[in-house]
Formats: C-alpha cells, structure tokens, sequence
C-alpha cells in the first residue's frame, strides 16, 4: 500500500520525505530521505539505518533495521521550509522481517493483535488527555560544581511582584487556579488555538482546549478517542505541534509531570474500552453502566498497577506529581465520577460511550507502550477474573488515616516500579505482545535515570543538612 503517501506527494510537489519512528523512552525521532526516492518498491523495502544508535535497542555488531514506512500515517509537515511529508515507520528484524521485540509501535500492533486471538474484542479504544506547561525561559545546569533549575513564566503566580517592560499588568491564575478563568488570566488561549488549527489541519479531530489548574502556564488540548496504536502516533503527533507552535510563539513546552514545585502537576488521564463485532464489551448494568468485562479489566489494572508504573509513570520526575495534595490519583481505587479514584467510569448516558478513565498516567509515557501494557493488564484481569472489590465513593484525598493506608497505593519511585515490573511481567509476555528481552532491556534503560538521580546531590539536601 502505498495510494496515499505518493497521492500526496504528488499533489504538494513534496521535496522531502521524513520518516518518524519512536524509541524506548518515547521521543520521535528522525531521518529525512528526497521525495524521489519514494516509490512503489520503498514501502516493500524500507529504509535501511543504524539501530545501534538508538538507545536501549541493538549493539553494533547486529545494528542494520530497517524503517518500514505506514501508508495510513503520511500528513505534511507544518513547520518545514520545504515541502516535507511525514510519514510513520514500524522497526523491523531484517532477519526476520517482523516487527522489531523492542520498536514500541511494534509491541502496541501485537497487543491489537492478541486482543483479537483472545475472541474477547476485537478493536481497542484509547482516549489519552496530556497536559502539559508552556513557559517563557527555562535554564537548568549540572555538573561537579553543583546544580540549579530556573523557570520564568509571565502566567506564574510569582510574576506579579515583577517589573514589565510597558507595565505589569497583574492578571495570572493563583496556585491552582488556572482552571479556567477567560483571558486575560488566560493568556495562553490564543496560543492554544494555533495549536488546534495545525492540528486539525493534519487530521487530528480536536474535541476541546483549555488553561489547566497550575498556574505557571498549565494547558490542556483534547484530541478524540482511536484505536490504540493511531491513538499512539496521534500522541506523537500532537506533542510534534505543542513543542513547534510554542516554539514559534516564542514559548517552551513541556510535558514533564512536575516542573512547577507547590502546583498541580501534568497527568494523561487515559480513557479505554474495547468492542467485538461492533458492540462496547464494557457497557452494562453492574455497576454505573459497566459490565462484568469491564470490571475484572479493572481488576486487572489495579492488580498490576505497580508494574504498569513503570510504563504509564516512566521517569523520576513522575513520581514528584504522584503525591497527595496535587490532586494526583495515587489510591488504587475505583468509582464513578469521582476523580480522586485512580479508575474512574465517567458518566455517559450511552451505552457506546461507556468506558473506564485511568488517571495516574502521565505524558512521559511512551504511548504506544502504555496503552499496550494498559490493554494487557486489564485482559488479564478478564481472563483471571480478577475484581477490584467495592467501588470507593468517598473523597479519597480526605480520609482518615486508618481507612487510608488499607488502600493500596501506585509506586512512590521510579526504581520501586521498575522492581515490580521485574517482579510482575508474565501478563505482558502473553501472546509474545512485550519479550522478556524488550522488558530486561527496558528496565536497564530506566535505571539509568533512576541511578543518575540518585548519584546526583540536590539543591534541597544543601538546604536541610549543611549545617548539621
């Protein structure tokens, strides 16, 4: 197949061709070929690379792969000088000529894959929601001679003690209360309006846009629900336009889950369901709407939820938003409507729409892995009819102590659930969906981080032992 990509190329005399892949930790990446080369025998072929520099995946005696273009995924560039088409990639084995164990696209194919072999469903659903800051300047440095961080944000609460050029105007959200005063608290809204026409004009369907609850330039772009692995491309797609529409307005984005110390930190709320032959096996009428089916996914969720950290939750950073005070999800519950649950069943009044709302991810996530350990733990939960027990209907974030601790809780660190994915795995290997390899190679690739962070001295231990 290959109708749609020389269709455009054709219709934008398109010079370039870039093709996108995404790596273990979730950053695209890149490499750019002349439209001429792109041909009917390209997408049988492929693009031949060096996969030995990509981290986490080959070494330099196996590093030949090859980038099999997706005829499905070609849009063009927004931001390019020159005419450019982007067009997705899967990694494969040319060994094998199968989906590479360790290309993330790969293993969320193979979870739709296994999802249809079980005969439960057919077509997974996925409805992420990434929030993410945009600032003004970011300055960060570390090395022997110590460390430091510095944001400046004309929306950050802080701001109004300071002197503008042409005045200081005054109008910014309070510490959590960006969500979600009208301009001009709101000063990002024209901001995020770009952002949706560019991403409209790549095919995306934007659904909604609004200031969120930080008040240091916390936003938030709702793209509609598709099927898992176009949910993850449309991810890659969207963070693509946040980080070069900001950039062009003179901003930074990010969508790192804490950046702003004393607010409210960046979640993926991700909402999920699957069907069979048309029909949502998670609408029912056991409990607010859902089915059986439904729940034991939940139970599934729930049961592997500290493995699942390790995808859903991936970075060090991830676990300075996981804490109480922040609105953070961390009590693994569930209930309806209410959204200090960490699973929450929002109301719908259609069957069509029912669906369960994990809210403890966040967009460090590599999409295409979450959303395939996601769709895999709650399978689990279905096969092993595995119940979450009673839904939690009370306000989970002012219990009372005993009531508090007899609730299990997601990790507080990124070693504590790169441990318990170490620890918890087989439900992931099923069906070949994630390899024992891609798992080991996996968690060897976050301790890194886990191992940076903690061999580096922090600011704050100056502050609480220097003169001790």
């Amino acid at each position: 197949m290959s109708e749609n990509t020389l269709n455009l190329i054709k219709e934008n005399d398109v010079k370039w061709v870039d093709l996108r892949f995404t790596d273990s930790k979730g950053k695209e990446q890149h490499v750019t070929i002349p439209a001429s080369y792109v041909d009917e025998e390209f997408f049988e072929n492929g693009q031949m690379f060096d996969g030995s520099s990509i981290s986490g995946w080959k070494g330099i005696n196996e590093s030949d792969m090859i980038l099999m273009p997706d005829d499905t995924t070609p849009f063009m560039d927004p931001f390019t000088e020159d005419s450019t088409l982007v067009l997705r990639c899967d990694i494969i084995e040319p060994s094998t000529m199968l989906g590479y164990e360790r290309d993330p696209r790969s293993v969320a194919k193979r979870a739709e894959e296994y999802l249809k072999s079980t005969g439960l469903g057919d077509t997974a659903f996925f409805g992420p929601e990434p929030e993410f800051f945009m600032f003004d300047d970011v300055t960060w440095g570390q090395d022997m001679q110590g460390s430091f961080c510095k944001i400046n944000s004309d929306e950050g609460a802080w701001a109004t003690a300071s002197v503008t050029e042409g005045g200081n105007l005054g109008h910014r959200p309070r510490v959590k209360g960006g969500y979600f005063p009208v301009p001009p608290v709101d000063s990002h809204h024209d901001i995020r309006a770009a952002m949706c026409n560019t991403m409209m004009a790549i095919g995306l369907d934007v659904e909604v846009h609004h200031h969120e609850v930080a008040n240091a330039g916390q936003n938030e772009i709702g793209v509609r629900f598709n099927t898992l692995v176009k949910k993850a491309d449309e991810v890659q797609m969207m963070k693509y336009i946040v980080h070069n529409v900001a950039a062009a307005y003179g901003k930074t984005a990010t969508f790192m889950p804490k950046p702003v110390v004393g607010d409210n930190g960046s979640g993926m709320h991700v909402h999920q369901s699957f069907w069979k032959d048309g029909e949502n096996q998670f609408a029912g009428d056991v409990y607010a709407g859902l089915s059986e089916t439904a729940l034991y996914y939940i139970g599934g969720i729930i049961k592997h939820a500290k493995a699942l950290n390790a995808f859903t939750n991936p970075s060090t950073n991830s676990y300075k938003r996981l804490i109480p005070g922040f609105e953070a999800p961390v009590m693994l519950a569930y209930s309806a409507r209410n959204r200090s649950a960490s699973i929450r069943i929002p109301y719908v009044a259609s069957p069509k729409g029912k669906r369960i709302e994990a809210r403890f991810p966040d967009p460090t996530a590599n999409p295409y892995l979450a959303f395939a350990a996601m769709l895999m733990a709650g399978l689990d939960g279905i096969k092993n009819k595995i119940h979450p027990g009673d839904a939690a209907d009370k306000d989970l974030y002012d219990l009372p102590a005993e009531e508090a601790a007899a609730i299990p809780q997601v990790c507080g660190s990124l070693r504590e659930a790169l441990d318990s994915l170490k620890a918890d795995c087989a439900f992931l290997t099923e069906g070949g969906v994630f390899t024992d390899d891609m798992i080991e190679a996996y968690i060897d690739l976050k301790m890194e981080d886990v191992y940076r962070v903690e061999h580096t001295t922090h600011p704050v231990e100056f502050d609480m032992y220097y003169s001790v």
